[in-house]
């Protein structure tokens, strides 16, 4: 077991003082509305963390709209798609199925930095983005999230679905998310490779794992290392494994550690598209990540690993940092070798400065 380090030698990552202050704000709201219990206080988070709406005219250029997936479960999610001009539809767009992090309990959808995030996405890699507004632990627990997934897969393999203006190529298909949203996308693509000819139309062609949320047990180096980092650290993350997991569950589980007997369903199979892998130098959670590698590499899978030394946890959400700004440019390129046509439209470099939770200015940040 990994020792833990002496007090004052955890390394520090570099940003500015503003940044670095706006980060222990959305710690401390974190911690205040998650329970000892195991619950959340929706009411106050409902408060920090306000929906924002869709915007059918496009907004920096991409239009969005909120659809139902399921409505059975009444499981919902918001599609992105850049605008075109006129009535022109153009040609059918790549598809990135979205899982939001927030450690299974936290955020939505329609929160400011998935929203902006989202549209980012789809206007770097000129593609359509459904974001899935997944049900939440503790009050659904594993497997609800990886089901809200398969549902939306389903969703798009009916083409009754599709909106008119953005003709959608359901044939390159994308699963993506970040943290808990990784750990999403990898599962869902496990039990979409177990179960291939459920579909008709869906064809994966990637996935896109940004710093997934893994774990076990024992306590890694870099958890042991980097604790107390911005946004992640060991009492939060076994919080939320706890208000995951099923009742009586450890980190051994299959949703938490990937090298479980119960992971395996999928993997093998050929169907399990390759892996965008995205690592932070000052992520808690590489460790996992890097051993989830390791394991994808050992059953012949493709995977590419991006690493930013410098990324703290949840890096890509806040587009002040370089390295976020780097990474839509990096996804647009991997989403872009599925395209047969040989590649996309150079995609304009917009962003703003915002933080998890909503905590951050609306300044755009431009590209020379």
């Amino acid at each position: 077991m990994a020792e833990e380090p002496p007090p004052g030698s955890r390394p520090k990552p570099p940003m500015s003082r503003i940044m670095r202050l706006s980060l222990r704000a959305v710690d401390y709201v974190a911690d205040a509305t998650r329970r000892a219990d195991g619950t959340v206080n929706r009411r106050v988070l409902s408060l920090l963390d306000p929906r924002v709406p869709a915007f059918s005219s496009p907004c920096r250029g991409v239009a969005s709209r909120d659809v139902v997936i399921d409505p059975t479960l009444r499981v919902r999610a918001r599609l992105f798609h850049p605008a075109r001009p006129g009535d022109a539809k153009g040609a059918p767009l790549p598809v990135i199925v979205f899982f939001h992090g927030g450690g299974f309990a936290f955020l939505s959808a329609a929160s400011l930095a998935y929203d902006a995030a989202c549209r980012r996405i789809a206007r770097y890699a000129s593609a359509a983005v459904l974001s899935v507004d997944y049900r939440r632990a503790p009050e659904h627990r594993f497997p609800a999230p990886y089901d809200d997934g398969l549902a939306a897969l389903r969703f798009l393999d009916d083409p009754n679905n599709h909106p008119a203006d953005a003709p959608l190529a359901t044939s390159r298909c994308f699963l993506a998310g970040d943290s808990a949203g990784g750990n999403i996308a990898h599962h869902v693509a496990r039990r979409y490779a177990a179960d291939v000819p459920a579909f008709k139309n869906v064809r994966l062609a990637g996935v896109i794992a940004i710093q997934p949320f893994f774990g076990g047990e024992e306590r890694t180096p870099s958890e042991l290392r980097l604790d107390g980092a911005p946004i992640v650290s060991v009492s939060r993350t076994d919080w939320m494994w706890r208000a995951f997991l099923p009742d009586g569950a450890d980190r051994t589980h299959e949703a938490a550690c990937f090298t479980s007997p119960g992971a395996a369903a999928g993997m093998d199979s050929p169907a399990f598209p390759p892996v965008l892998l995205v690592i932070g130098g000052y992520d808690p959670l590489q460790d996992w990540q890097r051993r989830y590698c390791e394991v994808l590499k050992d059953s012949g899978k493709d995977v590419r690993v991006l690493e930013y030394p410098d990324g703290i946890h949840a890096f890509f959400l806040f587009p002040g940092f370089d390295d976020a700004r780097n990474l839509m440019t990096r996804i647009a390129e991997f989403v872009g070798e599925s395209d047969d046509d040989g590649g996309s439209e150079e995609p304009l470099f917009h962003a703003c400065l915002l933080g998890w939770l909503g905590l951050a200015n609306l300044d755009a940040v431009s590209d020379a």
